[in-house]
């Protein structure tokens, strides 16, 4: 294809354009590759094994038109010995695990490498239980697996998770070595994000036939001797002959990523280079923050003139040394950051395994065709970020990258308060020119997180926008307050981050302001929307806090109203959807108020149409009576919600001037 002069590749498989989470992902390619999975339910990778049982339940087959199976025995470590007695037989067998629970099979996932069985677990990194109990984003538990035998390949994003599920199967069968397809728990497996997910008929092509590329270990007919006792004269043949496949992988692992860019036209490699030909420092990491360093560089060497550059490390095993020392030896420093913490040792694992990698560069130890013995190791720097979902923001990267520019902390931490913090001087608004943002402060139970998903969902599919919806999820369950984010822009959306930049606050719970600032980083002339029972404008506007109030006359922001709550009852009947539907009828306070209907030229009815659509995908298997009763609840939303005119507005500043005279 010509396209102004240019000829453009046509790539056969660009991928079913679609909004879904990292835990749709997986099981969009595993429901229909696989054959089976065992699994133990852990968060934050629950959702990836309740939802492939779902698609046994709904009688669902793979491409080959087989059942799937579906094991959940009573602990991670059994599931894993299941996946092992599931390859055994020839067959290709999922896990879905994190935290502890992979921790807990560690002892099973060595004699699963040992025996060459090329299985996929998908994990949702998590922290571990240290001195407190934590579910949210760590590395901890998979650097605490990584000696294992096992390759390891980490996302960055949504789309990352669904195509590298894929490609470590591929080099797994194509290797007989098993890989971990690595996710951040929470960041990805629970984010909402525009993705391109693989195609059927690709994914047919890609993995073949299981029958076809598994050997069947358990074979009556051609019985084969596995899981002996091996004495002295043995065991270390054994083992050492473990390399002859090892040795392999590398080579397997960058086909699968050289065929895979061939058929869909995105590419993957071992690591990934971001403005880094003729960068003087180097940001180093591994899953969602490294997107957000690739946006924030951006932002620094237009804003501040430093040429940075990031290196994401898409695979830590096998460790590509020589593609992280070719990519940064002309740095004059790079800082690696690490989302664990492991005071004891020399250095954090990837921290420890780059200087060792520069270590046998420096002394001509990478001595393949290409490479060349290099005179000098740039300064290396590391930091510590992200522990149990910590926020790491575009703050946090222009600070690591002054941090190398005044030699300062050789070892840092970012995003909390302590002797090893960095500065962290402003976050500025990196994100692309038009994008819209909106920040809820809800309650847990009030389906405000479900809202979210069908808004990002509707948003894409209707208006042929980019979104990424994130739920700040806790511990505490319902009842407890809840904030969750959205993000819709016609560029692709690179920071994974909570939203202090906003455009709309929707406020479902007005104890939000008391509890905390709900209109933080709101915009000149932004919106806000408050569940109120209050009639008249007025009522609504003395029930905000003084403090509020003189932010929202400052900030010229738009006030909206209704009750939802009031509303949700009136539609339905039923008492334990009434409390979520009122999060239903914020979809059509949003479409009302927010600019994408008008920019879009939709008239009503085409809007309706698009809704109702995208209701059916929530609900449609719960029968048409829910979706007719969640599709009144947002045209009454859309219809009904009303202003506090600015002239309640202004009666107020005048008297605050008053006050002040006085």
């Amino acid at each position: 294809m010509k396209d102004s002069g240019k000829i453009t590749k046509v790539f056969p498989f660009p991928g079913i354009l679609t909004t879904c989470d990292g835990s749709d992902a997986i099981v969009w390619v595993d429901t229909n590759i696989t054959q089976g999975g065992c699994a133990y339910p852990i968060t934050p990778t629950t959702n990836m094994g309740a939802l492939y049982q779902l698609a046994i339940a709904n009688g669902h087959k793979n491409l080959w038109g087989e059942s799937l199976q579906f094991i959940e025995p009573e602990s991670e470590h059994s599931s894993a010995s299941a996946c092992e007695g599931f390859a055994l037989a020839g067959g290709r067998v999922t896990n879905f695990t994190s935290g502890q629970g992979l921790v807990l099979m560690k002892e099973v996932l060595f004699t699963i490498s040992g025996k060459r069985l090329p299985a996929v677990f998908h994990i949702g990194a998590r922290a571990l239980t240290s001195h407190s109990l934590n579910v949210h984003a760590g590395h901890d538990d998979v650097m605490a697996v990584s000696d294992s035998g096992w390759g390891m390949l980490f996302a960055k994003n949504v789309q990352d998770a669904a195509d590298l599920a894929l490609i470590s199967r591929r080099a797994a069968e194509d290797s007989y070595t098993p890989f971990m397809n690595i996710q951040d728990g929470f960041l990805t497996t629970h984010t909402i994000e525009t993705v391109r997910l693989p195609e059927k008929e690709l994914m047919e092509k890609f993995t073949g036939k299981p029958e076809k590329k598994l050997l069947n270990l358990f074979n009556p007919h051609s019985p084969v001797m596995t899981g002996v006792v091996q004495n002295q004269d043995s065991y270390m043949k054994g083992k050492i002959a473990q390399r002859d496949y090892y040795d392999k992988v590398a080579e397997i692992l960058q086909n699968a990523f050289d065929e895979y860019y061939q058929l869909t036209g995105r590419r993957y490699g071992f690591v990934e280079k971001y403005r880094l030909d003729d960068a003087d420092y180097a940001i180093v990491a591994m899953g969602t923050a490294s997107e957000t360093a690739m946006a924030s560089v951006d932002w620094i060497r237009e804003n501040q003139n430093i040429k940075a550059g990031v290196l994401n490390v898409t695979s830590f095993r096998p460790f590509p040394k020589k593609e992280i020392v070719y990519a940064l030896k002309n740095t004059k420093a790079l800082s690696v950051i690490e989302r664990l913490d492991i005071p004891l040792a020399a250095d954090n694992p990837l921290t420890a395994e780059i200087k060792s990698s520069f270590a046998d560069a420096l002394i001509n130890e990478l001595k393949d065709g290409d490479s060349q013995k290099i005179s000098r190791i740039p300064q290396i720097y590391s930091g510590v970020y992200g522990l149990g979902s910590r926020d790491i923001r575009p703050g946090h990267f222009i600070s690591i990258v002054k941090n190398m520019l005044e030699k300062n902390k050789k070892f840092f931490v970012a995003g909390v308060q302590h002797r090893l913090s960095i500065d962290e001087p402003f976050d500025p608004d990196i994100r692309a020119e038009g994008t819209f943002c909106m920040r809820g402060h809800s309650v847990g139970g009030y389906g405000s997180v479900t809202t979210n998903k069908v808004i990002a969902s509707l948003v894409e599919e209707i208006f042929n926008l980019n979104v990424q919806a994130y739920p700040k999820y806790g511990s505490e369950k319902k009842g407890l307050p809840t904030t969750y984010y959205l993000t819709v822009s016609k560029d692709p959306i690179r920071t994974h981050s909570e939203l202090e930049h906003v455009e709309f606050v929707p406020i479902n719970d007005v104890n939000a302001f008391l509890s905390g600032s709900p209109l933080w980083g709101i915009s000149e002339g932004g919106m806000v929307f408050i569940q109120s029972s209050k009639e008249s404008p007025e009522e609504v506007w003395n029930d905000i806090p003084e403090h509020a109030r003189k932010t929202i006359i400052k900030k010229n922001i738009k006030v909206y109203y209704l009750d939802t709550v009031k509303i949700a009852r009136e539609i339905s009947t039923r008492s334990d959807l009434q409390q979520r539907m009122q999060g239903i009828v914020l979809l059509g306070i949003f479409l009302k108020v927010t600019p994408l209907k008008d920019e879009a030229h939709f008239t009503d009815d085409a809007l309706f149409e698009g809704v109702k659509h995208s209701l059916m995908k929530y609900f449609g298997k719960k029968g048409e009576k829910v979706v007719d009763e969640n599709l009144q609840a947002v045209k009454r939303g859309y219809y009904e919600v009303m202003e506090v005119p600015s002239s309640v507005k202004t009666e107020f500043k005048q008297h605050s001037i008053e006050l002040t005279i006085l």
